[in-house]
């Protein structure tokens, strides 16, 4: 399990990464909102074509996964992703906006082969009572990586004094680590679940709860893309705040920092094995502790380290003025903990109710200015937390010897984190013509709206379904 909580950090790193860089390549290329958002159009589209080949693959062979077993599919994925991080080397030596896309792609099928082996993997080894709640955990190491990328990616980065080759370092160190963990996975030994008996040739589709999850898949994943993609842009409006791109990162790192406390807590809340006083103690102990790591990470220790005189002090005031800065962030935890408890460790409601708390948020966004849109747009990170295990997880469940296939289908509707961003970007255009930037940014979160009003019939609902 340590293995692959590993690759769920490492991906979530890599794939925030593009929240820094459409801020950056937009500047760097002198781009319009459509034409910046084409960073995440080309990444998880790569995850539409990737997923539709190996279905398409699965549907007349066989399944891969099956075949060469989830420990080599790994590996597979781990190699693809090096050699996408390995091609910015020559696209920032060319000094093309295309080739960073086409590195993206590479990078983003490379992500789609361990979707599909990883997810899945965590789901089916272990007790079925118990998915989500494993699902839940190795997502929150992912949504780590989220929280560290906009920090230290973004320090790497706007720094930089040569933007035009910034990302290159990164990447190229990103490549090295991949090709270690590939090593490493190489040479342990994972558990492969067992093979279901085969009596009829695979077709997922035809699982209601499956179908009716592709959709949730695909809101899920474009409404949080698209939140996080128009983040630092949206904190720089007037109309919101108005900040810098460096003080702006600090804020996406809360926002995924917040997916990554409540996936700690989701996976407390919904195990249906803690008696309620325990599972209580711990629901606060956890959010008590992300809380100070949050604050922690978002305090300015680094400048306090570089001063003179008494360091001890300075830093226990810079760590008091941020504490001061996120209280906010401390009532929403609380909030999550208590929308966690009234689920009652049931998948479904959990994920309607924080759907619903999600588009009460956007809503917030829509029709709210300074603060209070700034931390609607925060808080949402907590309440996405859980949506993508507990999707994952309705979605695949009574699949028996379809759920590799089922698996690649969900993946492939990650197909909407390149749609939705990418037309939210075009409405935001269209409308600054008549209605100014500001209005056109509040305006266009009326698409992420849509899609959480989508995620709370399928919880309510939609995931019900059966043959």
């Amino acid at each position: 399990m340590a293995v692959l909580t590993s690759l769920f950090f490492l991906w979530g790193f890599i794939t925030v990464l593009n929240d820094v860089l459409v801020p950056h390549w937009k500047k760097l290329f002198t781009l319009s909102h459509a034409q910046s958002l084409l960073v995440q159009f080309c990444f998880f589209g790569a995850y539409f074509i990737g997923s539709l080949l190996y279905y398409l693959v699965s549907r007349s062979t066989g399944d891969p996964i099956e075949r060469i077993g989830y420990k080599r599919g790994l590996i597979i994925g781990l190699g693809i992703s090096a050699l996408g991080c390995a091609l910015f080397a020559p696209a920032t030596a060319l000094h093309s906006y295309a080739a960073h896309l086409v590195a993206l792609f590479v990078l983003g099928l490379g992500f789609t082969v361990l979707q599909i082996a990883a997810n899945p993997f965590v789901a089916i080894v272990g007790a079925p009572e118990g998915a989500s709640s494993r699902l839940n955990l190795a997502q929150a190491f992912n949504s780590l990586g989220t929280t560290l990328a906009p920090l230290i990616g973004g320090w790497l980065i706007f720094t930089n004094n040569d933007p035009a080759t910034a990302v290159r370092p990164p990447y190229m160190g990103l490549a090295l680590v991949l090709v270690l963990i590939a090593m490493i996975v190489g040479a342990t030994r994972l558990p492969e679940p067992a093979r279901a008996e085969r009596t009829e040739r695979s077709h997922a589709l035809r699982h209601p709860q499956l179908r009716w999850g592709m959709l949730a898949i695909f809101c899920y994943v474009g409404a949080e893309v698209a939140i996080g993609s128009l983040f630092i842009g949206f904190l720089a409006l007037d109309s919101v705040m108005g900040l810098s791109e460096d003080v702006a990162k600090h804020y996406l790192s809360l926002y995924w920092g917040g997916a990554m406390t409540g996936r700690f807590l989701g996976a407390v809340a919904l195990n249906d094995r803690l008696p309620f006083g325990r599972k209580l103690s711990m629901l606060t102990g956890i959010g008590v502790l992300m809380f100070v790591l949050l604050v922690l990470l978002n305090a300015p220790l680094g400048g306090v380290l570089g001063t003179d005189g008494p360091w001890m002090p300075a830093m226990f005031t810079a760590i008091e003025g941020t504490m001061n800065d996120l209280w906010p962030m401390a009532f929403l935890i609380l909030l999550n903990i208590g929308v966690g408890l009234m689920a009652r460790t049931h998948a479904g409601r959990a994920m309607a109710l924080f759907a619903l708390v999600a588009a009460l948020l956007v809503l917030g966004i829509i029709v709210m200015a300074g603060p209070w849109a700034l931390w609607s747009i925060v808080a949402i990170g907590l309440f996405n937390s859980i949506l993508w295990s507990n999707i994952f997880t309705l979605s695949i469940a009574g699949l028996g010897h379809d759920t590799a296939q089922g698996s690649s289908l969900l993946v492939m509707m990650i197909l909407g984190g390149a749609l939705i961003p990418w037309f939210q970007g075009g409405v935001i255009d269209l409308l600054h013509a008549d209605d100014g930037p500001s209005r056109a940014f509040h305006i266009s979160f009326v698409l992420p709206l849509l899609c959480y009003a989508y995620l709370v019939w399928y919880g309510w609902r939609g995931s019900t379904l059966r043959q």
